[in-house]
Parts: C-alpha cells; structure tokens; sequence
C-alpha cells in the first residue's frame, strides 16, 4: 500500500491510499477519483517530502530534519553563549531578576516546581526543547 497526497485542479489537498502507483494512475485516468472537498475528478499526485529510514526504522521528513537541526543549533548557542549554573538556575534567576546578580544568560536545571515559581514571580524563563549537556 501506498499513500499519496493528491490535489485536485482547484488546489485542494487531501490524501489517499492506493495497492500501488499503478492503481493510482487506473483510477485516476478511469475517473474514479475525485476532489474530498469540491468533487472535481481532475486529479494528480501533490508534490511530496520524502520520508527517509533511520538506521532505527524510524520514518523522518525532510520537514522533521530541519526542525531537529534548528533545535539543535538552539542547544548549541546556548550551551556556547550562556553560563552554566547546574541546579541553582531558580535561585540565579531570581537574583538577575531582582538585580543582585551581574546580568547575563543563563542555563542549568530547574524543578517544574521551581519554573513554575519563577513565571508567577514574573522572571522570564523557558524550557529547552532538548535539554543541553550537563557540564560538570
């Protein structure tokens, strides 16, 4: 089996499973598809990212690889360009915040809890998406 993503001459979008490209192209040039919107039969196969295999068996669109590789480069700055201060970071947060503390940008570990504290408190915090190497 075989799923395209088909577009009708409207530009209406819409999936469709098929045993094969072949049957893809019987029913099509037979007009047995139509439009899931409009109902036009004017039909072709949308263009398509390729879904590669990982060495997992993972599927990963083009679309995922760049979202991962955008994460990661994120992890990278701030794992560069910010300092690292482990379980303190509420507390240094806080201390920024409140100006007690040189301004700087910061990373390290925090509790839900602690986050949580820090957001109603007013200190501007957010989660990584991929948490960074922890630095000893």
């Amino acid at each position: 089996m075989i799923k395209y993503r088909l577009i009708c001459d409207k530009g209406h979008e819409f999936d469709a499973w098929f045993k094969g490209s072949a049957t893809f192209e019987d029913q099509r040039n037979c007009g047995q598809l139509k439009c899931a919107v409009c109902g036009s039969r004017k039909i072709d196969r949308a263009v398509m990212a390729p879904a590669l295999a990982l060495s997992s068996g993972d599927l990963m669109t083009e679309e995922d690889r760049e979202k991962r590789d955008m994460v990661e480069k994120l992890v990278d700055h701030v794992e560069r360009d910010f300092d690292y201060v482990g379980e303190d970071f509420a507390d240094e947060a806080r201390k920024i915040h409140n100006g007690e503390a040189r301004p700087r940008e910061i990373y390290g570990e925090a509790t839900l809890s602690e986050a949580q504290d820090l957001l109603t408190e007013g200190v501007p915090v957010a989660p990584l998406p991929k948490p960074p190497r922890k630095k000893d």
